[in-house]
């Protein structure tokens, strides 16, 4: 029963360890988080963040009543439903849980390791590289994808430059980026599954799709829930950098979200309380799609965050 002072006293070795990373997440998280008020002041550079005039809520309501409001929370969904809530269909969640449990069925050890090695690089490169890649295959007049379609008899498409296109392209090009990774982590999971489950699972008489099922599939379901959660945290935060590379003219009826449309108003326009506003906004609806899917998963699963 000794006081939080004293124990930490007895092991100061310990917490000065720890010390450079309190001091690193205190300059680099914490303090910016006064910055916030910026969005319930009319901020002006000469006066300061403390000098400004407090105005409340005003930037909240223009935005929400900003024709483009509702567009782009409706861009934001498109692409958050293709890219994180397809948890519950088919993108990228769902898909690293089988790309893993079908990795560690196999057995030749070279081969694994290729399949690994060949899912995981795209994870490795640069965002500016894949763009790039995108930008060149799907090009109307030189571009792989129309080539292929041409020789196959039909007509050479503008992808990028086609409002309809761009979900898709977004979608499944974060798949094809992000599949190696979320497959690198149930592969770590089912390594720690003990051999002696799947001898006895044999024993019983098991096949390979039974000890799938009723061995592996349980023992990363905490860790697929986890992965869930964490997701559905990042639901509205599609990334910033991939939809500005990929953002023209033509397709931003669709390619216009909350970080493109903050870095317009704030960077180019000045407007920093009016983006900061927005910017806190994007985080408050995260921040509750946290909690309510912390709270279901803990219901229906007995495993969360907290």
């Amino acid at each position: 029963h000794k006081s939080l002072g004293r124990r930490m006293l007895d092991h100061w070795q310990i917490y000065l360890l720890l010390l450079p990373a309190i001091v690193y997440f205190i300059i680099f998280y914490y303090w910016p988080m006064a910055g916030l008020q910026i969005a319930f002041r009319d901020y002006r550079v000469s006066k300061g963040i403390w000098g400004s005039t407090w105005v409340g809520l005003k930037y909240f309501q223009k935005f929400f009543n900003h024709p483009q409001c509702w567009k782009i929370i409706r861009n934001i969904s498109r692409m958050a439903a293709g890219r994180k809530s397809m948890a519950i269909s088919l993108a990228t969640f769902p898909l690293s849980v089988i790309m893993a449990l079908l990795i560690n069925e196999l057995r030749g050890k070279r081969f694994q390791k290729t399949v690994q090695m060949v899912t995981y690089a795209p994870h490795f490169i640069s965002t500016v590289v894949i763009c790039s890649m995108i930008t060149l295959f799907m090009n109307q007049s030189t571009g792989l994808i129309n080539n292929v379609i041409e020789m196959l008899g039909g007509n050479r498409v503008d992808f990028l430059g086609t409002a309809q296109y761009f979900p898709h392209i977004f979608v499944w090009s974060g798949v094809w980026q992000d599949l190696g990774w979320g497959t690198i982590i149930y592969l770590a999971t089912l390594s720690s599954v003990s051999p002696e489950l799947h001898e006895a699972a044999y024993m019983d008489g098991a096949n390979r799709m039974q000890i799938i099922w009723h061995v592996n599939l349980p023992c990363i379901l905490p860790t697929v829930v986890i992965m869930l959660i964490m997701s559905c945290g990042r639901i509205l935060s599609v990334g910033f950098e991939k939809i500005y590379l990929l953002q023209n003219s033509l397709n931003l009826d669709v390619s216009q979200v909350i970080s493109t449309y903050t870095y317009e108003l704030g960077l180019l326009g000045g407007q920093y309380s009016y983006s900061t506003a927005i910017g806190l906004f994007n985080t408050v609806v995260n921040v509750v799609m946290l909690l309510i899917v912390n709270t279901i998963c803990k219901r229906l699963s007995d495993v969360s965050l907290w």
